[in-house]
């Protein structure tokens, strides 16, 4: 894991430099979190946790005219550059970027893993909060539990749906207006 560098001499950004060079990696997706570089490596049950998901709301993301995927999310003014496991963005908005904003997407959604499960359940939680994503689902495989974040705001999500265990509905607000089997994930 490296940290991110601070401004160079020359008065280039070095956020703006370490992001676009994360773009550019051959091998690897990475993230920067909180300032550390880390790679993405999900594993097959992981994946499987996110397809499951993604089947479940793929019909209705299409009449919403939106795209389901896993780009990246840039947090400007932060040592902070995620990959979600999934986000629904309309499609007009993701052609073309190579990043988008967490405040350009409808739905963000991370499935914990053993090695960022904290990561997942508290400092993405807050920064999707404050960069203004509308929602924030938290699949937490170590709980074998759902959570919805809504109501964003600088100091975090003001509500709450969950923690919910495997096997209940979970509701998605409007614009989804679709309930979630969580048995499948």
């Amino acid at each position: 894991m490296s940290e991110v560098p601070a401004a160079d001499n020359r008065g280039i950004s070095s956020e703006r430099a370490l992001k676009r060079a994360l773009q550019h990696l051959k091998d690897d997706r990475a993230e920067i979190i909180e300032g550390v570089i880390e790679t993405v490596p999900p594993s097959w049950d992981h994946e499987a946790a996110a397809d499951a998901l993604r089947e479940q709301i793929r019909t209705r993301a299409r009449e919403l005219g939106c795209v389901i995927g896993s780009g990246n999310l840039d947090l400007p003014g932060s040592p902070n550059w995620y990959v979600p496991d999934l986000a629904v963005v309309p499609a007009d908005v993701a052609k073309g970027a190579a990043a988008l904003l967490p405040a350009d997407t409808l739905l963000v959604v991370e499935v914990t893993s053993e090695s960022n499960a904290n990561t997942d359940r508290v400092v993405k939680r807050r920064r999707y909060a404050e960069y203004g994503a509308p929602l924030y689902l938290l699949i937490d495989r170590q709980e074998r539990a759902v959570t919805l974040y809504a109501e964003p705001g600088r100091l975090g999500y003001t509500r709450a749906d969950g923690p919910h265990p495997y096997g209940a509905v979970l509701r998605l607000p409007e614009p989804f207006g679709i309930a979630l089997d969580t048995n499948a994930l």
